[in-house]
C-alpha cells in the first residue's frame, strides 16, 4: 500500500470510508470543517451519503434513524457541537444503535474559552445527556 500524506481531519473521513461507513451528517463547526469538506467532495467518489445538517441537534437525529435503518454512520463535531448533540446521544444509546461520534475538540470548556479543560473527556466518559448509559471511549 503506498504512503499518503493527508491532514488529520482528512486522515479522519478517509479511515471511515475505507471502514464501510458511508453516511456522515454533520454541521460546520471549527475546528471539524475540514472533514466536512473533504467528505463533501470524497462521499460522491465512492457512492456515499453526505448531508449538512441544520444544526448539531439536527445531525444527532439523523444519525439516530440512519442507524436504526441498519446503515453505518457517523458524525463530526467539536466539543460546543457535542454538548448540543447529547439528547440525541442518550436516544442512541438507549436504542443501543451504533454510530460513531468524533470529538475534535478545541483549547478549552464548553465555548472554546481560553482556559484548559477535561470537560469533553468527562462528558464522553461519564456520559452526557438523559439516561444511565455509558459509552465506548477511545482516546
Amino acid at each position: 500500500m503506498a504512503k499518503v500524506l493527508m491532514k488529520g481531519n482528512e486522515a479522519i473521513g478517509e479511515a471511515a470510508i475505507r471502514a464501510g461507513c458511508l453516511n456522515y451528517f454533520a454541521y460546520p463547526i471549527t475546528p471539524q470543517s475540514e472533514v466536512a469538506e473533504y467528505l463533501a467532495r470524497r462521499m460522491k467518489e465512492v457512492d456515499g451519503v453526505f448531508l449538512q445538517g441544520e444544526s448539531e441537534v439536527a445531525v444527532s437525529y439523523m444519525i439516530f434513524g440512519a442507524s436504526a435503518a441498519g446503515a453505518r454512520v457517523f458524525t463530526t463535531s467539536s466539543s460546543p457541537g457535542i454538548s448540543l448533540m447529547s439528547e440525541g446521544i442518550s436516544y442512541i444509546a438507549g436504542a443501543q444503535c451504533p454510530a460513531v461520534f468524533v470529538n475534535i475538540m478545541r483549547g478549552g470548556p464548553g465555548l472554546g474559552g481560553i482556559l484548559p479543560s477535561q470537560a469533553d473527556y468527562l462528558q464522553a466518559t461519564k456520559g452526557g445527556g438523559h439516561g444511565d448509559f455509558r459509552l465506548l471511549v477511545m482516546a
